[in-house]
């Protein structure tokens, strides 16, 4: 009993110290969204790009979109293909390649979705097409405007980085409605 307690006592401490270490990030991550990822989102690229995805997506099913991610996944595991090279050579995603490229290390990726969580545009390849049943794009675009989703702080094994995935929606500045959502991989160590 001495040693289970001594366990459990012992597996109590290690999780508030990951708690305490995941939330010594909160409020930078809190000023960065707030900064620098608000001003990225903000651009008229990102507004038009959104915007023009939401009217082709609008009349997707379910079926359709789980297709798409399919397709997006075996492209992923193949090494690239159609969908991939579409997404990753749009002006948006030239864009967030070189928002990424100037933060100088800071945003480890950076993607935006429409209204369906379809990716619009990214930085770099993202393990699937669809995030709308994922807690970045489901706790922002469904929030609404000042909604602001920050993941805890993990290890990117691609990166070798800890980063946190720092989540914000997408406004209309003339509607002021939620249009979409952005994460921005954010590099810790950066803060």
């Amino acid at each position: 009993m001495k040693v289970a307690g001594r366990a459990i006592v012992a597996a109590f401490f290690a999780l508030m110290a990951v708690q305490a270490a995941a939330n010594e990030f909160q409020a930078p991550l809190e000023e960065l969204a707030h900064g620098k990822i608000s001003t990225i989102v903000g651009n008229p690229a990102v507004i038009a790009a959104v915007k023009a995805m939401n009217e082709k997506t609008a009349g997707l099913d379910q079926a359709d979109i789980d297709a798409l991610d399919k397709q997006w996944r075996a492209e992923v595991d193949a090494g690239g293909g159609a969908l991939i090279e579409k997404t990753l050579g749009n002006d948006l995603s030239g864009y967030l390649g070189g928002e990424k490229e100037a933060a100088g290390g800071q945003f480890t990726e950076i993607f935006v979705m429409d209204a369906r969580g379809l990716n619009v545009g990214q930085s770099d390849v993202t393990s699937d097409y669809w995030q709308g049943d994922e807690a970045k794009w489901s706790e922002t675009y469904k929030v609404g405007p000042d909604a602001l989703h920050i993941s805890e702080i993990e290890l990117d094994e691609s990166t070798q980085t800890y980063q946190s995935q720092v989540s914000v929606p997408v406004v209309d500045p003339e509607t002021g409605a939620v249009i979409g959502a952005a994460t921005f991989g954010v590099d810790v160590s950066t803060l």
